[in-house]
């Protein structure tokens, strides 16, 4: 299996290549080599030349540098894009963040109990830098109100690790080009029903003399992109199709309508063709003895059981493309 390590970097020359030293001699779990993929977001500084000539003795290593800067969000799109690993992990250049604590990351993944996990750096992690009060006050009440509207139960959602399936994150279209990939992929996490897990990490963070870039503006809009994605589902990349399914959620008068219609007619064993995210399932299943829910879309059986993962009357197979 692999790991695909996404990098974005803007203006980080003075750290860059110790960084890049520590994601290079981090360990990973047995059976598992690493993919980097640094994306430079357009560096004003000589940062690019540094990762030219960085990648010139690393020919596995891929860089892209973008044409003009657009932000975190935008790179880690950009990288996600050349990501052909098993699970994604997202890896700010600026020493905040210890590599060496992938394994604790990739756990809950490689066991199979998680889809995602983010790095939390209020659990009890090792150690963190105590830094500034206001800033620590801005980070727990975006945390707060993302999790009122998520209905998650995050510790924090601004952290920069955080680790998906790669086929997961990639049916997810990420639309925030700055620092409002954070609270964009948390919301969207929350709505597509996610197994989310968190683990304690240590932070070494930075003060803004020391080049730290994310300011209060963005706690701002932090605040309207979880606005945003909680009145809008925006939920499935355009590739994945079907996107009238989760539409279907939002209208449980007719999702009751046409089941009272068909329940009369059912006996103990069903089986549904196309059952997508298991709206008619969720309501159709009953008392029944054994209700198959085939789908054939991956995605869509990926949440068909996880949504029913309890629920041994259930079975979701996945269902053959050939007629």
């Amino acid at each position: 299996m692999i790991l695909s390590i996404l990098v974005p970097v803007y203006n980080e020359r003075t750290v860059v290549l110790a960084s890049l030293g520590k994601v290079l001699e981090s360990p990973l779990p047995d059976g598992l080599r690493r993919e980097i993929i640094l994306v430079d977001d357009c560096s004003t500084d000589g940062t690019g030349e540094i990762l030219e000539n960085f990648v010139k003795s690393h020919p596995d290593i891929r860089l892209y540098r973008k044409p003009k800067n657009e932000g975190k969000g935008a790179a880690i799109r950009t990288a996600l894009g050349m990501a052909t690993g098993d699970f994604v992990l997202v890896q700010d250049a600026d020493l905040e963040y210890d590599p060496s604590e992938y394994p604790i990351l990739l756990k809950p993944l490689l066991e199979g109990r998680a889809d995602a996990v983010f790095g939390s750096r209020y659990m009890a992690g090792e150690q963190r830098r105590v830094l500034r009060f206001w800033h620590s006050m801005i980070n727990h009440t975006i945390t707060l109100i993302c999790n009122m509207f998520s209905d998650l139960h995050c510790t924090d959602i601004e952290t920069c690790y955080k680790v998906f399936r790669t086929d997961l994150l990639k049916s997810i279209p990420i639309r925030s080009d700055r620092f409002g990939f954070e609270p964009e992929i948390t919301m969207k996490t929350s709505k597509r029903k996610l197994r989310v897990y968190e683990v304690p990490i240590s932070y070494h963070g930075r003060t803004f003399e020391e080049g730290k870039k994310i300011g209060w503006k963005d706690g701002v809009k932090a605040l309207g992109v979880i606005l945003y994605f909680w009145l809008v589902d925006d939920l499935y990349a355009e590739n994945y199709g079907r996107q009238h399914l989760n539409n279907l959620t939002g209208t449980p008068q007719y999702i009751a309508w046409a089941t009272a219609l068909l329940r009369p007619h059912l006996g103990d064993r069903i089986v549904e063709l196309g059952a997508g995210i298991g709206d008619f399932t969720g309501r159709l299943m009953g008392k029944k003895l054994d209700y198959y829910a085939c789908e054939s879309e991956a995605v869509y059986l990926h949440a068909l059981r996880n949504r029913f993962l309890k629920t041994p009357s259930v079975h979701c197979p996945q269902a053959s493309t050939r007629l």
